[in-house]
């Protein structure tokens, strides 16, 4: 191998081993790839930034900020009271619910339609006496589904249309993906719901009267004539094991201990890290005499808990705040933030009591708690002030909404705008990313969009990503590298067969989206798919198809896909409790799509 394909390989190992330890975020390892790229001579600098006027990048953009729209507007909100049925057993509400997903996630971006319907998803599961997580991974699996069914389903089919037009065969059109992502998915939707639903673990007990959200980390204060104070810490636990909780940590004089002894006497003005159900917390508080953290600063701060800013003293009652529990969507501004650098209660006017992540257990100061996707926020103030919190930082409210439709014409004219603009990329009248940029531009002209919606629609983290990674996967090609390791897998693994080198990139996409983004996946396979079709002298279209089920099909982890780690937290999920559904319909995937690549896209 030449000293350029050693190198571009090096970059690509370190950015692979960079996105598994999941230190950084994606895009921050995408640019530094580019960067590592460009410093080593293997991408032009006059180049380096090219990726961000890509058509790929683009037409994302675009169906962002549409999906968006669809989102505000409330029709998907009236589509799902039409659509799902109201007294129907768990198989048929399962499998409606989940066919919606699918359904809206060929139209719109998918981690837009699974934020939309995990609301739906929570309430029906509470009717049906089940789990939310028996409800949440199907319709998350279904969303992802859905998305390989069009062009615009999913992120990784416009770069694998983007690769297919700078190879010189043209852009795959919005319905080419259709005939095997429809297979999959229609599959994949019978499974989940006559059988999957059923493989997934049950995390919380069933008969529940409202959403239960896993266990807190709570910070309670033991004030003065307390019956905690005095009390060891062995004795504390005891009381609180009846109401279901316990002390997993103490904090006395700002100083932190995790893992206490149970001997540990302890004092009033100590501040205990609690972990319980949220419905636990009254019983609790009660039972020992306990305050929350939170509402002891809030009146140190000489401020009522959670009080608005803007209201003066005495304005409000405690009839005014209510318990709101939200979460963290991938895309959301709070990633990383902590509830100190929000200014929680003195901007915002809420209360953040305790916090729910799933998968690993950290336990921190509850106001130095950087976020993460996924996490579940119990949020104390007025209903307002919560849903307009919850809508600008990307955040999902998980109590019991009335589905309703905020403005009818503004949920016609979004829906009609995003349809025609479909239809004239299908025809081939506009490139898609025309289409789509146009349609976002009748629709502002039109106000079906909120003009901000052009910036908080858009998920930057998802564009910088693919901006960066484009030319990286470019120059993956341009130094011969992809060839080379397409090369490899035919004469080592595949031995020549065709059918089995399409199984080869098939089965290497899928392991790979399960540990890494499914965009910088398709970025990296890419090359590979379309080495491998030049070495055996085959059409590269299967190849590229290949790819594009493959990176759609990140069941087996909750970091693969971002709606993967969505569910993280409503469902009280751990790490390994993907695969049990997971992998049985990443093997259907498999069985139904190699031969439908095959009959769809004859080699």
């Amino acid at each position: 191998m030449s000293a350029e394909q050693l190198l571009v390989l090096a970059i690509l190992a370190a950015t692979v081993a960079a996105f598994l330890a999941a230190r950084w975020r994606h895009d921050m390892v995408a640019v530094g790839a580019l960067l590592a790229c460009v410093v080593a001579g293997l991408v032009p600098a006059e180049q380096a930034f090219l990726g961000f006027g890509h058509p790929a990048v683009i037409t994302v953009a675009c169906v962002l900020i549409l999906s968006r729209g669809l989102q505000s507007s409330g029709a998907v909100d009236v589509l799902a009271r039409h659509v799902l049925p109201a007294q129907a057993g768990p198989t048929v509400s399962i499998g409606a619910l989940v066919a919606l997903g699918t359904l809206l996630s060929a139209l719109m971006n998918n981690v837009g339609a699974l934020a939309l319907l995990m609301p739906v998803a929570v309430q029906l599961a509470a009717r049906l006496g089940l789990p939310p997580g028996k409800v949440l991974m199907p319709l998350a699996f279904g969303s992802i589904l859905g998305g390989m069914t069009t062009l615009i389903g999913t992120p990784p089919n416009v770069i694998v249309s983007g690769f297919r037009e700078a190879a010189g065969l043209g852009s795959f059109g919005m319905f080419d993906f259709t005939p095997v992502g429809l297979a999959v998915a229609g599959a994949g939707l019978v499974f989940l719901t006559a059988i999957g639903w059923r493989l997934v673990p049950a995390r919380e007990q069933s008969g529940i009267a409202g959403f239960q959200s896993g266990h807190y980390l709570t910070e309670v204060r033991v004030p003065e004539g307390s019956k905690a104070a005095g009390l060891t810490l062995g004795e504390i636990e005891v009381a609180l094991d009846e109401a279901g909780a316990q002390v997993v940590g103490l904090v006395r004089d700002e100083v932190r201990m995790t893992a206490p002894r149970s001997s540990r006497p302890v004092r009033a003005g100590d501040i205990l890290i609690v972990e319980s159900e949220a419905r636990a917390l009254p019983a609790l508080l009660t039972r020992l005499g306990l305050e929350l953290e939170e509402d002891k600063r809030a009146a140190a701060e000489g401020a009522p808990p959670a009080a608005s800013g803007a209201e003066p003293e005495g304005a409000r009652t405690p009839d005014d705040d209510h318990l709101m529990e939200l979460v963290v969507l991938p895309a959301s501004t709070l990633r990383g933030r902590t509830a100190s650098d929000l200014l929680l209660r003195s901007h915002h006017g809420i209360n953040l009591l305790a916090v729910s992540r799933q998968g690993r257990r950290r336990i921190e100061r509850l106001r130095a708690l950087a976020l993460e996707p996924g996490d579940l926020l119990l949020l104390q103030g007025p209903r307002e002030v919560l849903l307009e919190f919850a809508s600008h930082y990307g955040c999902v409210p998980l109590a019991r909404r009335d589905l309703r439709l905020p403005d009818r014409g503004r949920a016609l004219q979004t829906s009609a705008i995003l349809v025609v603009s479909i239809a004239v990329a299908a025809l081939g009248l506009l490139p898609t990313a025309v289409a789509l940029a146009a349609g976002v531009l009748v629709a502002l002209a039109l106000r079906a969009i909120p003009l901000r919606s052009v910036y908080e629609g858009v998920d930057w983290s998802v564009i910088v990503l693919l901006a960066a990674m484009i030319p990286v996967a470019g120059a993956l090609e341009s130094t011969g590298t992809g060839d080379r390791i397409a090369s490899f897998l035919l004469a080592q693994v595949a031995r020549g067969h065709a059918v089995v080198a399409l199984a080869v990139v098939l089965g290497v996409t899928m392991v790979l989206t399960d540990v890494m983004n499914n965009a910088a996946t398709a970025a990296l396979m890419c090359p590979i798919a379309l080495g491998t079709a030049t070495a055996l002298g085959l059409r590269a279209d299967p190849f590229l198809m290949a790819v594009a089920i493959g990176s759609s099909c990140s069941f087996l982890t909750p970091i693969g896909h971002q709606n993967s780690t969505l569910i993280l937290g409503p469902g009280g999920f751990r790490f390994g409790d993907y695969w049990r559904l997971g992998l049985p319909l990443e093997l259907l995937v498999l069985a139904v799509a190699l031969p439908m690549l095959l009959v769809a896209w004859p080699m």
